[in-house]
């Protein structure tokens, strides 16, 4: 049985795991290695801080992740299938090592993270709730359309 996430040291376990095979992709690896020159090292805190931040609300991560992926975007679009991709490794990542209630928010807690983030990078809301009408609206684009 695996234990649940408790700590930054299962953090940093768990984003260390997650970005080797993320490197390693070939659907994502090279926007990490060829367009974004990550250091992967000197990431991995960060990259720590934000995810003990999402899910114990420590505090410690203070970047824009947004600004980044739109600087990533403006070299190479990131597409919706690398936000999938990134999210199915994740996830399966987070499978592997831990369960319970923490790693079922840090499943979670990615799925809109990268929803977001696409939605984001496309000039669009970050809400899921974004194509969602009010019912006038729909009464007044049915009218539109006759």
């Amino acid at each position: 049985m695996r234990q649940d996430i408790r700590d930054r040291a299962d953090i940093a376990l768990l984003v260390d795991a997650f970005y080797r095979r993320a490197f390693a992709d070939p659907v994502i690896g090279p926007i990490f290695t060829d367009v974004a020159h990550l250091d992967l090292a000197h990431h991995l805190p960060i990259f720590a801080d934000f995810w003990e931040t999402v899910l114990f609300r420590a505090g410690k991560y203070r970047r824009n992740a947004l600004q980044v992926h739109l600087v990533l975007n403006a070299k190479a679009p990131l597409r919706a299938e690398h936000f999938e991709r990134w999210l199915q490794i994740w996830t399966s990542n987070v499978d592997e090592h831990f369960e319970g209630e923490v790693a079922e928010r840090a499943k979670l807690q990615a799925t809109r993270i990268a929803g977001s983030m696409h939605r984001r990078v496309q000039g669009r809301s970050g809400s899921e709730f974004e194509t969602l009408k009010t019912r006038q609206a729909l009464e007044e684009s049915d009218l539109l359309s006759l």
